[in-house]
């Protein structure tokens, strides 16, 4: 892209320019044109072509707030090379707080889509062909489903050298190993050797200000290390290094009724500490949910109700500092 244009979505992006993209995919039932604005910044300087994304699914929005911040706090213009912020992938979704598109479809499980598909699947197609295309690097930030609250992490394919040392660059609290899974973003992403950090981090249609810290920040870290990042802003490396995760699973409640966690997300807890409480209204049964190993605890159900079988705490098995 050395001292030529960028061609983006029919349009044309100079060296040094600024340009926002109002892309129309599709009209609401009522007819109503719903626009999702790609915000493109260019450096004078050529370098690599950097994508910060959220929203794929649409109640996730403490993604959407950390792209936001990149923007109004002008992380996104770069000392050289491009970002291309998209804030809102799924506006549909945004719209009605809701984690799939109108048709029922998860977005985040039909790439590379298809140009006559359903309307989640053209939507993929979209970004398969006119987005991804042209960025080097990306970083995508999601957050727990439901009322399932993340610890800040990065998940990454394992035996990637590339990636891992991008992940120890954005140097989230956590670092998991996890496979691609058919028909996401991030599958879609690495068959176009596109090198994508998948951020996991707070719970949906919620805001929290340290998950949003944490996506900022190591957001800053990765420019850097690109040597992207604007001179006037500074990332904060006097931070804990990540921890890698290999291993890890869902521990499930054995009984149905009122929750109560009593640890912190993040913690590294013994085998047998006590981590919750599950109680029936009528104070008849209190039963004490005990870790079953020693492990970090990255992700916590917020759920004030669960049933036997949920899901309400993820917890590690192994690190990599074990092998």
């Amino acid at each position: 892209m050395k001292n030529k244009a960028i061609e983006l979505l029919g349009q044309s992006i100079l060296p040094g320019e600024s340009k926002t993209i109002d892309v129309e995919i599709a009209k609401l039932h009522t007819t109503t044109k719903l626009k999702i604005p790609i915000i493109i910044e260019r450096s004078k300087i050529d370098g690599p072509i950097v994508l910060f994304s959220a929203g794929l699914h649409g109640d996730e929005i403490n993604g959407t707030e950390i792209v936001r911040q990149l923007i109004i706090r002008k992380i996104n213009k770069p000392k050289r090379g491009t970002v291309i912020c998209i804030p809102i992938i799924n506006i549909f979704g945004f719209v009605n707080q809701s984690r799939q598109f109108p048709d029922g479809r998860d977005l985040n499980r039909v790439f590379p889509g298809s140009k006559n598909g359903s309307l989640a699947s053209r939507f993929a197609h979209f970004l398969v062909k006119e987005i991804i295309p042209i960025v080097d690097y990306a970083i995508d930030f999601h957050a727990g489903g439901a009322s399932r609250f993340n610890a800040s992490q990065i998940r990454i394919v394992p035996n990637d050298l590339e990636l891992k040392e991008l992940a120890t660059i954005f140097n989230a609290p956590f670092t998991l190993y996890s496979k691609n899974i058919h028909g996401s973003f991030r599958n879609a992403c690495t068959r176009l050797n596109v090198k994508m950090l998948l951020f996991e981090g707070g719970k949906s249609l919620d805001l929290n200000s340290e998950i949003t810290r944490d996506g900022v920040e190591g957001s800053k870290r990765f420019l850097s290390h690109l040597d992207m990042l604007n001179p006037k802003k500074v990332a904060n490396q006097n931070v804990q290094k990540t921890i890698y995760i290999e291993k890890s699973y869902w521990i499930r409640a054995h009984f149905s009724g009122m929750f109560i966690g009593l640890i912190k997300i993040g913690t590294f807890v013994k085998k047998g500490t006590i981590l919750a409480t599950i109680s029936d209204p009528f104070g008849k049964t209190e039963n004490k949910v005990k870790a079953p190993n020693d492990g970090y605890l990255i992700n916590v159900n917020d759920a004030p109700i669960v049933y036997q079988g949920d899901a309400i705490f993820h917890i590690s098995t192994q690190l990599e500092t074990e092998n």
